[in-house]
């Protein structure tokens, strides 16, 4: 038999889960790096799932604590769809993939734990399912969270600001 060794997961598995929300409760914390949070806008944010799927595994969330997308108003829901949008364009040119896997998590069934709504972004490339998710039981993600939180965390600074100086758009 193989051994894996995968010690960051151990932190997930003896942290002790909060009964409150992560994402009501990490951007008031003002640890953005430490939380993940890549990029703030007015009514919503982009934060790193710290247990990914794929390298590069982001959540765009609205800000106020939504069960489903019906509850958003029309500025809500527009600012998460461009934030959506800048999000693709962040992960292509800084992770170059090949697609992506977006998904709307609504309800606990549907993996919103938190009861909030969130939208996952997920890179994928040709071939990143291989034979350990099935053989071996375990998914590979190839890069650090602190280093690819730096790299995306410096394309949504320049791409944001150059969608202001080119559109003359609000700010995101």
């Amino acid at each position: 038999m193989r051994f894996l060794w995968a010690p960051w997961r151990m932190k997930y598995i003896l942290e002790r889960k909060g009964q409150g929300c992560i994402f009501c409760e990490k951007p008031v914390e003002g640890k953005d790096r430490n939380n993940l949070i890549l990029h703030r806008a007015t009514y919503a944010f982009v934060m790193m799932n710290r247990f990914p799927y794929n390298n590069g595994h982001v959540m765009v969330v609205p800000n106020r604590h939504s069960f489903g997308i019906e509850e958003l108003g029309t500025e809500e829901a527009t600012e998460v769809f461009a934030l959506l949008k800048l999000t693709i364009r962040v992960l292509k040119k800084v992770l170059h993939p090949h697609g992506f896997n977006v998904g709307i998590n609504i309800g606990m069934a549907a993996g919103a734990g938190e009861d909030h709504i969130h939208i996952h972004v997920v890179p994928r490339w040709n071939g990143d399912t291989n034979f350990m998710p099935i053989l071996g039981e375990a998914k590979v993600v190839p890069h650090y969270l602190e280093e690819t939180y730096r790299t995306l965390y410096e394309a949504f600074k320049s791409l944001s600001k150059k969608n202001v100086r080119q559109k003359g758009i609000k700010r995101l």
